[in-house]
C-alpha cells in the first residue's frame, strides 16, 4: 500500500458563484460561496471545514 492509497473520498464541490444569489448552507442556512442554482449539499465555508475534519482520515 502506498502513500496515497488512503483518504479515497469524492471531494468534488460544486462550482463557485461570480456573485448573489448565493445557495444557503444545509447546516447553518448562512450563505455560501455556491450559486443559489446549484443542486445538491452546499455548505458554508465554517461548516465546509468543520466537516472536513470531522471525516478526516486518522492515520
Amino acid at each position: 500500500m502506498s502513500e496515497d492509497d488512503y483518504c479515497l473520498i469524492d471531494a468534488t464541490r460544486p462550482p463557485r458563484a461570480q456573485g448573489p444569489p448565493y445557495a444557503a448552507c444545509v447546516l447553518c442556512r448562512e450563505p455560501t460561496e455556491y450559486p443559489e442554482s446549484y443542486k445538491g449539499i452546499t455548505l458554508c465555508p465554517v461548516c465546509e471545514w468543520q466537516e472536513a475534519q470531522r471525516t478526516a482520515c486518522s492515520g
